[in-house]
């Protein structure tokens, strides 16, 4: 159960506060500060609705890659997203070219605080500035995200506060005869415009890179980026009002500094030392936040093969440092060599591309059925959310011209040259897309399904799983002479087919044809038969302990040969429901990550009775054992019912052994000396346990 190779992961020390400054800060930039005057010249006043449609295409993306990055929390983002959705060809087109783009913002972003530089020091060179900030981002990002994070964090903060300030005066001081011929521009060119500053909106998903180092990715991930994206609404709709009910179009037309004449027009000198304040807030963080985005595409490429393996190296600090030191190199060769304010835009349509992409992988993945595709959280509206997020941006990448469109032609060759050159023979995986075809009768790759798997075991049980229950109430056998394997199942199949609806013969079936198809885990003297079946309505379990062992064969999975033997001492047997496959990979998953934790077979092998064997099985975090004594903190439990006792909130005793014999309580067990309690709940009410019976509790 253990991989052979263990890959090293990034530290997962993102917080919801963390993802959502990141997601923001990613947002917030250019898209405020220079484009509104841009957007002006095209729409004039409807340059509002403008970015309010741009936002709409979004949600679907937002959607899409909350789904993926829940349930694929990996570094990488949409390359890796899209590399195990429909191949490795696809992903080095993505990966090469969201990796370029992010760049190129990064690049843009440190550039482009030169319009707001200049209006208080004309003279000073932006571009040896540029570099200089690039290189100290670099140096920060190579101690860990959280430090990246941390700034990000003080960094978005200030910035929302000075355009909280900006909103809030500026509300009162409006226009109205500024929003007079508001549809002039007409629909042609308030649409053209959407598809402009709707790559405004793009760095709300670019967190998504990040997923890997993010704690608790299933509800960090959708909380950090939909809030983000609410943020980036509000800031762009009430901001870009504010900037037209206080800017004559004839002077906000082409402006590149449109928010700090906006404030100028407001407060003056000191509103324009306040917005630039605030804009060059804005573009460090979003400088900041595609920095630690960017550099982990080439890790990422790198674990899997398809850029040098140098590049999935990481520091002592856990970070990929020449992934960074190779971001950060094109960053100022960008800033030095080439003018990142053209170019940048020149990558919207990819960009496009790339959000619909992932939409259609979204389909993919769900539509090939793979077992442990297991998100955290599901896009809602399926598959329609979809197919809007598919079909928008594709309208978006015509509208933008032909120019766009060259420059993403010329990314995808560029990639495709790479991968038929370097790549293609360093790697053998298919995406899941295969699955698809496999329900239509062609190719599918099973080493997808394996590696979502161990993604399943890394993110660990839902708070709904019931695991702790499952094996409190489970049966035990425990036999102190060699058997064979079939000898034991079938006294399992004996204990199991009292309390699940199907015949031993049944039991027994699905036990040996998972186990001759190599669906049956058999490591470390530890074997995890299972099945599911659509006649269950809830999970059930029997373990088995053999200390003299248990002889197994083992079975060619091809040809259902035998080809060996091994011995085990520990079985656990596992059947579920069939309606919920991906609760029995995640309960299978947290028995083979405990199985495989330093102490186990310790305790396995000295546990003195049925409960302590299942509570071997369990993790001390997750339950208390707490012993009624005479004496001591307990004491005060003894002769007492359990409906008079009062336990921390959100727990309940699973079980009581008394005298050998364990039993599930009711509120009028009254408790004696020497009875052993099982607490399970919640880790803060099971903490608190502790501290309360500390003397009494018996260390697992």
């Amino acid at each position: 159960m253990s991989e052979a190779r263990k890959q090293k992961r990034l530290k997962k020390e993102l917080r919801l506060i963390d993802v959502y400054a990141i997601a923001t800060g990613a947002t917030l930039s250019s898209g405020f500060f220079l484009l509104p005057g841009v957007a002006a010249a095209q729409a004039g006043p409807a340059l509002i609705l403008a970015y309010l449609l741009a936002a709409v295409p979004l949600v679907p993306a937002a959607f899409s890659v909350i789904e993926l990055a829940t349930a694929m929390p990996r570094a990488g983002g949409f390359y890796y997203f899209l590399d195990r959705a429909f191949g490795p060809y696809l992903g080095t087109i993505g990966g090469f070219g969201t990796w370029l783009s992010l760049v190129l913002k990064v690049a843009f972003a440190l550039v482009g605080m030169g319009a707001y530089v200049a209006l208080f020091l004309p003279g000073l060179p932006i571009a040896p500035v540029a570099v200089g900030l690039a290189l100290l981002l670099g140096v920060l990002n190579y101690f860990g995200a959280k430090k990246g994070g941390g700034l990000q964090v003080v960094l978005v903060f200030f910035l929302l506060l000075l355009l909280g300030l900006f909103f809030a005066g500026g509300s009162f001081a409006v226009q109205a005869q500024h929003f007079e011929n508001f549809f002039a521009a007409g629909f042609d060119s308030i649409i053209a415009t959407t598809g402009m500053v709707y790559i405004s909106y793009v760095g709300v998903t670019k967190v998504e890179s990040l997923s890997e180092e993010v704690s608790d990715p299933e509800k960090t991930l959708p909380r950090g980026i939909l809030l983000a994206l609410v943020t980036a609404i509000v800031v762009y709709g009430v901001g870009t009002t504010i900037i037209v009910g206080l800017v004559p179009m004839s002077e906000l037309s082409g402006n590149l500094t449109p928010v700090a004449t906006a404030a100028g027009h407001l407060l003056g000198r000191p509103g324009v030392i306040l917005i630039s304040i605030a804009a060059l807030l804005a573009f460090v963080s979003v400088a900041n936040a595609g920095l630690m985005s960017a550099s982990r595409y080439p890790m990422a490429m790198g674990r899997d093969h398809l850029l040098p393996s140098i590049f999935r190296r990481l520091s002592r600090h856990r970070t990929p440092v020449y992934a960074i030191v190779l971001t950060v190199t094109v960053v100022i060769l960008v800033i030095t060599c080439l003018n990142p304010l053209r170019i940048a835009k020149l990558a919207s349509a990819f960009q496009l591309l790339m959000i619909a992409l992932v939409s259609l992988a979204v389909i993919v993945m769900r539509e090939s059925r793979i077992p442990s595709y297991d998100p955290g959280y599901k896009s809602p509206l399926y598959p329609w959310m979809q197919i809007v997020g598919i079909l928008t941006p594709l309208y978006l990448i015509f509208e933008m011209g032909m120019i766009s469109i060259l420059f993403s032609a010329g990314l995808i060759v560029l990639a495709t040259i790479w991968y038929y050159t370097f790549a293609r023979h360093r790697v053998t995986r298919s995406g899941a897309i295969y699955h698809v075809f496999a329900r239509l009768g062609h190719l599918r790759y099973d080493a997808l399904d394996s590696e979502l798997r161990g993604i399943l075991r890394e993110k660990g049980l839902r708070a709904e799983d019931p695991f702790e229950e499952i094996i409190l109430r489970s049966m035990v056998l425990d036999f102190d002479t060699p058997m064979e394997f079939e000898t034991v199942l079938g006294k399992v199949a004996a204990q199991l087919r009292r309390i699940i609806p199907l015949t031993e013969k049944e039991i027994i079936a699905q036990v040996m044809d998972g186990t001759r198809i190599g669906a049956t885990p058999v490591s470390h003297g530890v074997a995890l038969p299972h099945f599911r079946s659509d006649r269950l309505e809830q999970a059930e379990m029997v373990l088995v302990r053999c200390l003299p062992g248990v002889t197994m064969m083992l079975y060619d999975p091809l040809t259902h040969a035998e080809e060996g033997a091994t011995r085990v001492h520990a079985l656990f047997f596992l059947v579920s429901p069939d309606a919920n496959p991906a609760q029995h990979l995640r309960i299978l998953a947290r028995i083979a990550e405990r199985v495989d934790e330093g102490g186990f077979a310790i305790e396995w092998n000295r546990a003195t009775g049925r409960q302590e064997i299942k509570e071997s099985l369990l993790h001390s975090d997750r339950f208390v054992s707490l012993l009624v004594n005479v004496v001591g903190p307990t004491a005060i439990l003894a002769d007492k019912a359990l409906r008079e006792i009062t336990l921390a909130e959100g727990c309940l005793i699973a079980a009581l052994t008394r005298q050998g014999h364990s039993f599930v309580p009711n509120g009028n067990t009254v408790l004696q000396s020497g009875d052993r309690l099982t607490i399970i709940g919640a880790e803060a009410g099971l903490s608190e346990l502790r501290q309360r019976y500390i003397e009494g509790v018996v260390a697992q």
